[in-house]
């Protein structure tokens, strides 16, 4: 999408302080660059800086002239240190929001030259600063605001540098707002609404950060007095202290104090007229605020004017007709097909005066394609497992907008309603880390280089896909096996060489080489299995045990369970037969009673011997 021209609010209005606090949803007031949490003097809770990617803090040229302490300081992204992408991502659940930013140069970096740079929330191109500023918002900044869906948890406002120049922002300020406010049942959430006006008739600046009266959704409103025609002279008119029925209620929360005031012209027979600046490549949603607080205007038909948009009438109104008195009523109209600028608004009288509380003119801004959100996640993991530098700009949808290139070495393209990332090229980054497995989720990955980095770690199981054609990992500390899942049927470069990969080669993988590929597998320690490569050991395959292996341990084990299992057994068998099978008692008693007959035997034959051996002994004293 082409640059938007921007409505800018400029903070040249004397005022107090901040907001009040806001009563509805979620709400966030950032001090870009403040280092400290701090309450305004009229309540609203202001917290230091961040939720920012990168940058550095800095402080207006002349602190002195800014009554606001948000107004003060500011952070700005310098493109050589952080990238042509930087973002304040804030959390906040899905739903619609107001944001609110405070842009201000004011000289902080004593270069006399403001930035050229673009904003994106939720990835769709919304603001656009060009050099030179006007010299007022130069010097005291300016404010711009708009409405957008958020549905991922988090709300992504970024910046994006135009050559060297640093993006800036001095404040960001964030309200949920109703899910069905400002038409969008009707409409949809398929549009940004970006402020192009938001005025008050009748009365001076009010709203948020300028006055005391409260808008629920954080709103500012400014007079309408810079955007009215000036050649018609108008009365202000007052509800005279009484209240207006129909304000601040569901799903808009106009703020009552809206309807208190009022325009009308000054002369009867003269109409209205509303010159707003606009792009004529975008159509607008354009809000009409009344309430009759004429106590003269009493019944039906005393005030009929039409509405008249870029000369075509489009509506009459009769405010007491269609609410009464002293009631709010709103209505809107969008407007398409703008073929000049500025965009006129006049109410043309019917009948008596036309009047006015209050116009909002918004563009509508189609919603751009963002990051399949699987892909965004994947994206995000390998971010935090590559250790991606801040000089990379990583942040953010890593596709969107499509008006800036994507993340840089990352290129992406259309598939149905979302964007797919279809190339990686990071070689030579200086990377460290490893590969997270969510790059699995890359499904439309065609060219992956990562070469030449400090990558460490092993090959997730789930690296690549079918679609995947080129992929470079060389020169990195990768270890570990080569996972089966890399051999994808459509790669035609495979560049592995000069890490530290082992085991087995994947034959599907290296096909690749024998299919008229590509294939550099050299520099690794221990990879086998494949020619020119050494054979793998017969019980080991990619760096672990095969499954050769595994069935020989398996077998050798039953083997020796089943050996132990006969031992065990057969020993059992021995025990039992000792004990149940012993010799009978009579038996045993034989035996005992053969003993004792042997022995008395051999004691008798003993003796015998003795006394014979004693008879024939010769008597030596018979000589």
């Amino acid at each position: 999408m082409a640059p938007l021209l921007l409505l800018l609010i400029l903070a040249i209005y004397s005022s107090k302080a901040s907001h009040v606090p806001a009563t509805y949803g979620v709400s966030y007031s950032i001090d870009c660059g403040g280092d400290s949490n701090f309450t305004s003097e009229l309540g609203r809770f202001w917290l230091s800086d961040r939720y920012y990617s990168g940058g550095d803090a800095g402080t207006v040229g002349d602190p002195e002239q800014f009554s606001k302490p948000q107004e003060r300081t500011l952070r700005f992204f310098p493109p050589n240190s952080f990238g042509k992408k930087s973002c304040y991502s804030i959390p906040a659940p899905p739903g619609r929001y107001y944001l609110r930013t405070f842009t201000v140069y004011d000289n902080y970096d004593a270069k006399m030259r403001n930035p050229s740079f673009d904003v994106s929330i939720e990835g769709t191109l919304v603001f656009s600063w060009r050099s030179p500023w006007p010299e007022p918002v130069a010097r005291v900044g300016a404010y711009a605001d708009l409405l957008a869906p958020v549905s991922d948890g988090s709300v992504d406002l970024c910046f994006y540098s135009l050559a060297t120049d640093p993006p800036v922002v001095g404040s960001i300020e964030l309200f949920q707002i109703d899910a069905l406010a400002y038409d969008a049942a009707t409409v949809g959430d398929d549009f940004i609404l970006v402020n192009y006006g938001r005025l008050s008739c009748g009365s001076a600046l009010f709203g948020p950060g300028f006055t005391n009266h409260s808008d629920v959704f954080g709103r500012v409103w400014q007079s309408d007095g810079d955007f009215r025609n000036p050649s018609v002279k108008v009365k202000a008119l007052s509800s005279g202290g009484r209240q207006v029925r129909g304000g601040a209620h569901a799903p808009n929360y106009f703020p009552a104090q809206l309807y208190l005031t009022a325009v009308t012209p000054a002369q009867p027979g003269v109409g209205l007229e509303y010159l707003l600046s606009v792009d004529t490549r975008l159509d607008y949603m354009v809000w009409f605020h009344f309430a009759e607080i004429d106590s003269g205007v009493n019944a039906a038909g005393k005030r009929i004017f039409d509405i008249v948009i870029n000369g075509k009438n489009v509506v009459r109104i009769d405010i007491f007709k269609a609410v009464g008195g002293f009631t709010a009523f709103d209505w809107h109209y969008i407007v398409k097909n703008l073929t000049t600028t500025p965009l006129s608004l006049k109410l043309v009288p019917v009948v008596g005066k036309p009047i006015i509380c209050g116009i909002e003119n918004y563009a509508m801004v189609p919603l751009d394609l963002t990051s399949v959100p699987s892909q965004a996640k994947a994206m995000r993991a390998l971010k935090d497992s590559l250790r991606i530098p801040d000089r990379m700009g990583w942040n953010g949808d890593p596709c969107a907008p499509t008006a800036w290139d994507a993340w840089e070495g990352v290129t992406c393209h259309r598939l149905g309603g979302g964007l797919v990332i279809t190339q990686l090229d990071l070689g030579s980054q200086g990377l460290k880390g490893n590969i997270s497995d969510q790059i699995s989720n890359l499904s439309n990955l065609v060219s992956l280089n990562l070469s030449s980095n400090s990558l460490s770690g092993e090959l997730p199981t789930g690296l690549v896909q079918k679609s995947l054609v080129r992929l470079d990992l060389s020169g990195n500390q990768l270890s570990g096996s080569i996972p089966e899942s890399l051999g994808s049927s459509n790669l035609q470069l495979v560049l592995l060489n000069n890490n530290e990969l082992e085991g087995q080669v994947p034959e599907k993988l290296y096909s690749v080489g024998v299919h008229g590929g590509v294939i550099d597998l050299s520099g690794n320690k221990m990879l086998c299995g494949v020619p020119s490569l050494p054979a793998c050991p017969f019980f080991w395959d990619k760096g672990k045990l095969s499954t050769r292996g595994k069935v020989a341990i398996g077998l050798s084990c039953v083997v020796i369970f089943v050996i132990l299992l006969l031992v065990y057994v057969l020993w059992i068998k021995r025990g039992a037969n000792d004990y149940d099978f012993g010799p009978p008692q009579d038996l045993l008693t034989s035996a005992i009673a053969a003993k004792r007959n042997r022995y008395q035997r051999q004691k008798m034959i003993l003796e015998m011997e003795t006394q014979h051996s004693n008879e024939l002994v010769p008597n030596m004293n018979s000589h």
